[in-house]
Formats: structure tokens, C-alpha cells, sequence
């Protein structure tokens, strides 16, 4: 899968699936297949092909306000809880030198 990444980079690595490498191999296995007659190996093969046909989706931001915990009372709180998601801005900055 590492191979698999390096050899496209348009495809982040985060999206690779383990799982559908791990169905691959053992396909391979069962199979026989691509068992290796030549001096020259592709580096990417059958289980990388694979993981680049399925890729995952794209992971969404997981960040989160932090929630404080109500003290425990006999009567309920007043308030509502605000359940609702919040938007994540992610900024990088490559400081030089």
C-alpha cells in the first residue's frame, strides 16, 4: 500500500483501503496468481491496482467543541444542548528558515 501511494500521488493515503488489500492478497493466494516468473517485479502489482480501483471517501474533519459535563442534579437542565455540527476551518503555515 505504501508503493501504492508513492506511485500516485493524486490519491491521498488516508483513502487506501486495508481491507480490500487484505482481499486481494488473499485472492492471490488462492488463485496462484501473478506468481512471480520474471527478474523485473512491479512494485504496485495486483493488490495495489485493486486499492486504487476502491478507494475510500474522502474523511471529513473530526474536530469538536469541547463539551462541559453538567453536574449531576435530581431536576433537569434547563437549557437545551446544542447538538448541532460545527463547521472545522484548517489553515497550515510553512514558516522558513
Amino acid at each position: 500500500m505504501a508503493d501504492t501511494s508513492l506511485a500516485n500521488p493524486t490519491i491521498s493515503p488516508d483513502r487506501l483501503s486495508f481491507t480490500v488489500a487484505l482481499h486481494a492478497a488473499r485472492d492471490q493466494v488462492v488463485h496462484a496468481a501473478a506468481a512471480i516468473t520474471e527478474t523485473t517485479t512491479d512494485l504496485i502489482g495486483r493488490i495495489g491496482a485493486a486499492v486504487l480501483n476502491q478507494p475510500l471517501p474522502a474523511r471529513r474533519s473530526r474536530s469538536s467543541p469541547r463539551v462541559v459535563k453538567r453536574a449531576i442534579s435530581k431536576h433537569r437542565a434547563k437549557g437545551t444542548i446544542d447538538r448541532s455540527n460545527h463547521t472545522t476551518t484548517i489553515t497550515i503555515e510553512i514558516l522558513d528558515g
